[in-house]
């Protein structure tokens, strides 16, 4: 099997089936609730998967709602499937902030082809979640934002490691999207259970464009450097 199909693969098996959640919060499938991701995914990593050569990982907190709760594609957005992949899109064209950012730095790297080629996205937990605030609205919500969820979800998140080492992924760097809480929880969970030689956290695309936009360009290239540890391998 190529890296595309174990991907796909795991995408299709992709339910939760731990503990019940803390109340208030759900969790959000893409490829339960849109019709469309498992084709749009599976296309995308036919396009640029379809081998069998290892990757770095680069692990998310977890999907959010305009990117890869839409598409099935962690850090791509509507938008950028098909402006950057040039992947048909007949659904809701979304934004997320977070997958501009990403492209951006794709783009530096030498464009989706030449990133894809080493790097696997994907998120500490595969799966999303949501909760509605007082008015009724529907909002992301990360995996650490409760300890109750936190603690319910553990057993999943260390399940889904281990299924996504097993597609082909290199062990010796890993690369994280947050130096906050998503840091600190993979690097204790690292800790434990040794999945990989080292983490490597990086600034989360969602904090850069929200509060580091000026110095973004910074922020890219100290991305570009820790990705040119991985071509050293």
């Amino acid at each position: 099997m190529s890296f595309a199909d174990k991907v796909i693969q795991f995408n299709q098996q992709l339910e939760y089936t731990g503990p019940a959640l803390p109340a208030g919060i759900r969790i959000m499938n893409p490829f339960k609730e849109e019709p469309e991701a498992l084709r749009i995914s599976s296309e995308f990593y036919r396009k640029y998967y379809n081998d069998d050569n290892q990757r770095h990982i680069i692990l998310g907190i977890n999907p959010g709602r305009f990117g890869g709760g839409l598409t099935g594609i962690p850090f791509t957005d509507p938008k950028r499937l098909v402006s950057e992949c040039h992947i048909n899109y007949d659904g809701k064209m979304a934004h997320e902030p977070s997958s501009v950012y990403v492209y951006e730095v794709i783009n530096a790297y030498g464009g989706p082809e030449a990133f894809y080629n080493r790097f696997y996205i994907n998120s500490l937990c595969p799966l999303g979640f949501t909760i509605y605030d007082n008015k009724g609205n529907e909002k992301n919500y990360n995996y650490y934002d409760s300890r109750a969820l936190c603690n319910t979800v553990t057993p999943y998140i260390i399940e889904n490691i281990e299924k996504q080492i097993a597609l082909g992924v290199n062990t010796d760097i890993c690369y994280c999207f947050g130096t906050g809480q998503n840091e600190k929880f993979i690097k204790k969970l690292n800790d434990e259970y040794a999945f990989f030689k080292e983490v490597v956290a990086l600034e989360h695309p969602r904090f850069i464009m929200q509060y580091k936009s000026k110095t973004k360009q910074a922020y890219i290239d100290k991305y570009l450097e820790a990705f040119s540890r991985a071509n050293q391998d």
